[in-house]
């Protein structure tokens, strides 16, 4: 039997918003294939947390476990390969792998492939990224709490994590890497709450299996640490669709409405990709929202 390649919907992306669209999906009686290229962006993290009944679970358990129950939908099917080309419109999509000539076409597509973050050029940074350098104190605050803590950022930004950060610890150190942009009433603040400000650049981190013990600095010194907050620029993780044309926010994430619908008519996106708000929880919400938005709108169509 030659292998299924017409689908009610593609969903490209199988991480936990891909997976939750195709429960969805599946329980709503619609031929689903979900394709994955298996680079979840928290593939480093040692545990996920803020995430009823599987906190403290490796994310690795966790997609093993979600896949398991969205597997179980004879009507989903689970495609391990990197989508390279989309093409079509609304109930006439066709997609391509980079794996094979094999074309796969569907009436919808659901896009849940998270974005990808741009590390600096330190040495050591990339290896402890997930684990001790970290971008959300709810996912991983509870776990530094009370520790000595760094932030890398500036300005603006610098100053609001500071605010953020110090209710899990009062040990921050924020680190400009360059001229503190800090305007006169925020750096009064931030002196008010004893919290250290260092302009010299970050060379190096020393680190145990991605667990920091130093900040090497650009003056010579050093710095103990035990977490160190980052709040990096980014990419989408695949320009795949972006020839179909669909909008962009100002921040660079993928433009979606309430239902996750994308500004191309049968096109969905939901996760990381479309929102600044990354934790599992939040990536399985929309992940629903948009298999059902989905379902729903071919229901609509055939009635």
């Amino acid at each position: 039997m030659e292998p299924q390649t017409k689908f009610d919907v593609i969903i490209i992306g199988g991480s936990n918003s891909g997976l939750s669209a195709g429960m969805a999906l599946g329980r709503s009686l619609f031929n689903t294939l979900i394709i994955d290229s298996g680079k979840p962006c928290n593939r480093q993290t040692p545990h996920s947390h803020n995430f009823i009944m599987h906190d403290g679970w490796t994310p690795a358990d966790m997609h093993t476990a979600a896949k398991k129950d969205v597997l179980a939908y004879p009507n989903v099917k689970y495609l391990n390969g990197t989508a390279t080309t989309l093409t079509g419109s609304n109930n006439n999509f066709e997609l391509t792998l980079a794996e094979s000539d094999k074309t796969y076409q569907a009436k919808k597509v659901i896009i849940t492939t998270g974005i990808k973050d741009i590390f600096p050029d330190i040495a050591g940074f990339a290896e402890c990224w997930g684990i001790s350098i970290i971008h959300c104190p709810y996912c991983h605050g509870y776990e530094y709490r009370d520790e000595e803590t760094g932030i890398l950022a500036n300005g603006d930004i610098g100053y609001d994590l500071a605010k953020l950060i110090s209710n899990w610890t009062n040990k921050l150190t924020v680190f400009t890497n360059g001229k503190a942009t800090f305007t006169g009433e925020q750096q009064q603040v931030l002196n008010r709450n004893n919290i250290n400000i260092i302009e010299a650049n970050i060379t190096g981190v020393e680190h145990q299996d991605g667990y920091i013990n130093k900040l090497q600095l650009s003056n010579g010194e050093s710095l103990a640490l035990k977490a160190l907050y980052a709040r990096l620029p980014f990419i989408q993780h695949t320009d795949i669709a972006e020839k179909i044309g669909y909008e962009f926010t100002e921040q660079g994430y993928i433009k979606v409405d309430m239902l996750q619908k994308t500004s191309v008519q049968g096109i969905f996106a939901s996760g990381d990709c479309t929102s600044p708000m990354r934790a599992v929880s939040a990536a399985v919400a929309s992940g629903t929202m948009a298999g059902v938005a989905a379902g729903k709108e071919l229901m609509e169509e055939r009635f």
